[in-house]
């Protein structure tokens, strides 16, 4: 098995002078089945793999950091997503994870990360757990599907993944236990203290946000299908907006649910799985997601499971509303893998608007399309978070701010740009409420969304009349074939239209103050592009 020089002295340090003590690309998820069962969890659901994360069953937002180093601290968006930790810090943590390890056995998967191969980027995955293992090997794109060998000897990233090992805040300048450091130079990702696998994959794509510009590739935390002319469509959105819900059309063919990169010449996948939030998930409303929950191999974190019966309980939110499933694309009936497509015509920025006063769709110039995707709206409601008992605007800039390693104007630029050399068509479409805010109006029927994001993919809001909305400035169809024309209109959802026209400035308002941060970095046609009451 060849190594490059980094990974020899990593493994070395590890205390791995041999192969018995690697357990290289198992083959098959049954290999993992065997020890997953005797120390990580319970198979269950026609095969699918139930595991608990422990205490953290999301991200740990704020136990990441990036090493402020020469190599790429003038190009790092350092602030609260992007925390520095020196490289001494660094260097003495990264050193006791590999004592710590002495001895272990660990598995290691080599995947590759990026469906274009142009842009491929190899990355070794090393773990303490057979089922983070799997899940690395789901979620990149694997060699052996592409009829390719991995390629050991030079990946392109490490993630040395430790769970079970904890920092020490006042040794380690972490702010807890967990910790996410990220080495740009060094092409490291060292994760510890936290079983969360999604902190596996966004490592990955941080680092990829910080590598691609440089190659004039766009990196967007978007999902992206294709309809059967090749016409393919790119959707923006937060969790819980219905990003991997509408993508997973079975009309269209899923290129991917969460990772992309736009280049010149096509739109890309970079990963070979998906990782879909699956709290209430329904046969019924999402038939294909529900279908892949039930393959042997996927892997459900944080899932309800009653231990006597193996029945799952996806309504289960006992541990966390942010339960998940991941599985492998090819799962998804109509998925393209590996993931590549060619230019938009179609960009889709998704929110879920808890105030009720945003159109289910309405239809943006580039310039707003720019402001939008540099504020990145949704909202968050009663209950989601501890504090919060009424709907609060939340601002995630390029709908993934915790991911994005370079300042969000870097990001919006190349949008702007991409839009407008492919003239794609720019949408914003609320999957939020209609008729009141949160526990007044009711949340748009994901049947009417589907109906709306139909209508304006395959051209038919082309011919349609519109009007500009007299407070955001959006242009709103007064038609929509096979959607009741009185739901276009927000302000005709509420009984009481003064009601409507406050809570809209309302969020208006809060547009401008997020928007504030950007304004010396964009041109004054963006900066306009906002509301035009507030």
């Amino acid at each position: 098995m060849p190594y490059n020089e980094q990974t020899t002295e990593m493994l070395r340090q590890l205390g791995l002078h041999n192969l018995e003590d690697v357990y290289w690309d198992l083959p098959t998820p049954r290999l993992y089945e065997h020890a997953i069962r005797n120390r990580e969890g319970h198979l269950a659901h026609l095969g699918a793999l139930v595991v608990r994360t422990g205490h953290f069953t999301g991200r740990a937002v704020k136990d990441k950091f990036i090493v402020d180093e020469p190599g790429s601290r003038e190009h790092v968006w350092w602030g609260d997503f992007n925390r520095a930790i020196s490289e001494e810090r660094f260097d003495a943590l990264y050193l006791r994870v590999c004592r710590y390890l002495e001895g272990q056995q660990v598995y290691v998967e080599d995947c590759l990360v990026g469906a274009d191969s142009k842009y491929e980027k190899p990355v070794r995955v090393i773990t303490q757990d057979a089922w983070h293992a799997l899940f690395a090997r789901t979620m990149f794109v694997r060699p052996v599907d592409l009829g390719r060998e991995a390629t050991p000897d030079r990946p392109a990233f490490t993630v040395l993944h430790v769970p079970h090992f904890h920092a020490m805040p006042s040794q380690d300048g972490t702010n807890s236990e967990a910790f996410v450091i990220l080495h740009m130079s060094r092409r490291i990702a060292l994760i510890g203290g936290t079983a969360y696998a999604g902190e596996i994959k966004k490592s990955i794509f941080t680092i990829m946000n910080y590598l691609l510009p440089d190659e004039d590739v766009l990196p967007m935390h978007a999902s992206a299908n294709m309809g059967e002319k090749g016409d393919v469509a790119i959707f923006f959105g937060l969790s819980g907006t219905g990003k991997t819900t509408l993508s997973s059309d079975p009309t269209r063919k899923l290129i991917g649910d969460d990772e992309h990169g736009w280049s010149n010449h096509d739109v890309f996948n970079f990963e070979g799985g998906c990782y879909a939030k699956v709290i209430d998930l329904s046969k019924a409303k999402e038939p294909m997601i529900y279908a892949a929950t039930e393959r042997f191999g996927t892997i459900l974190e944080n899932v309800g499971l009653d231990i006597k019966t193996r029945h799952i309980d996806f309504s289960d939110a006992s541990l966390t509303e942010n339960t998940r499933a991941a599985y492998p694309i090819q799962a998804i009936p109509n998925a393209i893998y590996p993931g590549v497509g060619g230019q938009p015509e179609n960009i889709v920025m998704l929110t879920a608007d808890a105030f009720g006063v945003l159109p289910p769709i309405a239809k943006l110039r580039p310039e707003q399309a720019m402001y939008y995707f540099l504020l990145g709206y949704t909202a968050k409601v009663a209950g989601t978070e501890a504090g919060i008992t009424e709907p609060k605007a939340t601002f995630s800039p390029c709908f993934g701010a915790p991911f994005m390693a370079r300042n969000p104007s870097v990001y919006a630029k190349m949008l702007g740009e991409k839009i407008r050399a492919n003239k794609v068509n720019c949408w914003l479409i609320n999957t939020g409420w209609s008729g009141g805010p949160y526990g007044v109006g009711e949340r748009m029927d994901i049947d009417v969304t589907r109906a709306l994001l139909d209508a304006a993919l395959t051209g038919k809001l082309d011919a349609v009349e519109y009007r500009q909305d007299d407070v955001f400035g959006m242009a709103i169809p007064e038609s929509c074939p096979g959607v009741d024309a009185g739901l276009l209109d927000p302000a005709l959802t509420w009984n009481d239209a003064a009601a409507y026209r406050a809570k809209a400035l309302e969020l208006a308002a809060s547009f401008d103050a997020a928007f504030v941060q950007f304004k010396d970095r964009v041109s004054p046609e963006i900066a306009a592009a906002g509301p035009l009451k507030a």
